[in-house]
């Protein structure tokens, strides 16, 4: 039966796409990205008459610099501290040491820590170093503050905090940081002032250095990623060529998981390059801009923007510079940001993201109700020739050109489409797959409680927690509640569909249930509660139309 065999071919078709997502997708790599040169930019020949400093004299700036001389004041860590997040800074390297997230939590215990963005190996070394290509130790030196105090806790106004580095011949690095109290972003001024007697010409480098992300088997991106021209690329680190940067107009350099991001955002468009770096498990993400040639007794001030926190869509937006572009919802991303919207909105008005899941569900459902009547309809007719068709292969078993011939005919004499049940199911799947990449991405469903067991929709759900291992499912190891239910809604809605006229066609649709119950078991409980109420609203329609036809 046609009907059938298409219907099949979309529901594996839907099965394809998961596992195309899980094991062969790479996400956005960057194959195609123009190999840069190893600087990030060309420095246009300059007066040979003007003396610049050699690499000799770079290095001796840190032999005489003003915090080598002051042995007794030792580096210290600045904790900055806001309503929405705290932050440590160090004097030596003026490097970020923690980033910790007041309003997440690290899990859903009730005595679980705030959000921790800088892994324990990170904490050590430190992120977001700023240097020179040329002269790395650099980020080695003290960069004393300029205040005494080391603790600050922002309500209301905003801070400025300068770290300086000077040496006796006269080369001065500012960092300024300004923190606000009511947004993730955080200003970032450098200051560079040549005070020696000779030219500089170098490349600055801005780093961020993270864990690399577990090679596990993910829906999501995990790792280095910016925005260079128009582009978004997220880097495959399984398959990174670090000899090879990318160049052009960088809008920003980003590391991120699932739902949280470290980034810098260059304010100045000009070209520039990212250079990824793996060594064991730890990721370096360095961004390139020249300083072009810095005179003597000139300076030179690059400013930044930077941002620390979640990749909530509505918070990204706000800041600009395209970086709510980090989060990926796919190709039906046109689709899967209404979803959002809408969601969100339920919730405002309905504190619970399952409540808002089920009646998004069920508006999504109404504005494709005509279509899945047809459909039934369609589906309904097929059933009531069953003994028809069955005849016909029965009659004509060794010619199969018999037999098509014979059931197009068939279709004529009862006018009817053996695609009409399917045709409509195709313009919905858009939609389910929106729908689906806008849940598993979303932030928001993060640790949020719907009822009973279910207290995180963005994890699996597990009645009980039992303390051994079970096949194909993931830990915590207990009852996929839900997903038991959502196969056998699916069993049920298999039941109430025509039969297959094709025995292998039968085996493997009775498998389906059987196939979604198992890929479905490790998703979060947010996507198989929109699977369950779709599967039940279709089965109600499907029952109504069917008794009404």
């Amino acid at each position: 039966m046609e009907q059938t065999r298409f219907f099949l071919a979309i529901a594996l078709s839907f099965l394809v796409f998961l596992l195309w997502e899980l094991i062969v997708v790479e996400k956005k790599d960057t194959t195609n990205i123009k190999q840069a040169i190893e600087q990030t930019e060309k420095i246009e020949q300059s007066d040979p008459e003007v003396p610049y400093l050699t690499q000799e004299e770079k290095d001796a700036l840190l032999k005489d610099s003003i915090s080598s001389t002051e042995p007794l004041k030792a580096s210290r860590i600045i904790t900055i501290e806001t309503p929405m997040y705290a932050v440590n800074l160090s004097e030596k390297g003026g490097v970020i040491k923690s980033f910790v997230l007041k309003k997440y939590k690290e899990n859903i215990s009730k005595d679980s820590l705030n959000k921790e963005l800088i892994p324990p190996e990170i904490q050590e070394i430190g992120t977001f170093k700023v240097y020179f290509e040329n002269n790395p130790k650099i980020m080695d030196e003290i960069f004393f503050a300029d205040t005494e105090e080391s603790q600050f806790k922002i309500t209301e106004k905003p801070l400025e905090l300068t770290l300086k580095w000077q040496s006796q011949s006269g080369l001065v690095i500012e960092k300024q940081f300004s923190f606000y109290p009511d947004t993730y972003l955080i200003d970032f001024k450098l200051t560079i002032k040549n005070g020696t007697d000779k030219a500089i010409k170098d490349n600055l480098v801005i780093s961020l250095i993270n864990k690399a992300p577990p090679k596990v088997a993910s829906y999501t991106f995990d790792g280095p990623s910016f925005l260079i021209n128009s582009d978004v690329k997220q880097i495959n680190l399984d398959k990174l060529n670090k000899n090879n940067p990318a160049s052009g107009d960088i809008k920003w350099v980003s590391f991120g998981d699932r739902y949280f991001m470290t980034s810098v955002i260059p304010l100045a468009s000009a070209e520039s390059s990212v250079k990824i770096i793996k060594e064991e498990n730890i990721v370096e993400t360095k961004y390139f801009k020249s300083i072009g040639i810095l005179r003597a007794d000139t300076m030179q001030q690059l400013n930044f923007k930077l941002y620390f926190g979640p990749k909530k869509l509505s918070m990204l937006k706000k800041v600009g510079y395209n970086i709510d572009e980090s989060i990926d919802f796919g190709m039906f991303g046109f689709l899967a940001i209404p979803c959002l919207w809408i969601m969100n909105f339920i919730y405002t008005v309905i504190p619970n993201y399952g409540i808002a899941i089920i009646l998004l569900t069920i508006l999504i459902k109404l504005i494709f109700w005509p279509l899945g009547t047809k459909s039934y309809k369609s589906m309904n007719e097929m059933k009531k020739i069953q003994p028809l068709l069955t005849q016909i292969r029965e009659k004509y078993k060794d010619d199969k050109q018999k037999v098509q011939m014979e059931m197009m005919n068939l279709y004529k004499v009862y006018k009817i489409n053996p695609l009409g049940g399917c045709l409509p199911m195709l313009v919905q799947i858009p939609v389910f797959f929106a729908f689906y990449r806008m849940l598993y991405e979303s932030i928001e469903l993060r640790h949020a409680y719907f009822f009973g067991w279910i207290n995180d929709l963005s994890a699996p759900d597990r009645l009980f927690n039992f303390g051994f291992t079970i096949p194909f499912m993931e830990p915590p190891y207990g009852i996929p509640v839900l997903t038991v239910i959502m196969g056998a809604t699916m069993l049920l809605q298999q039941q109430l569909s025509p039969p297959p006229g094709d025995p292998m066609q039968a085996k493997m649709m009775m498998l389906l249930p059987i196939i979604f119950t198992v890929i479905f078991i490790n998703f979060p409980a947010g996507l198989v509660l929109y699977w369950l109420v779709n599967n039940i609203i279709s089965i109600a329609q499907q029952y109504y139309t069917t008794k009404n036809a």
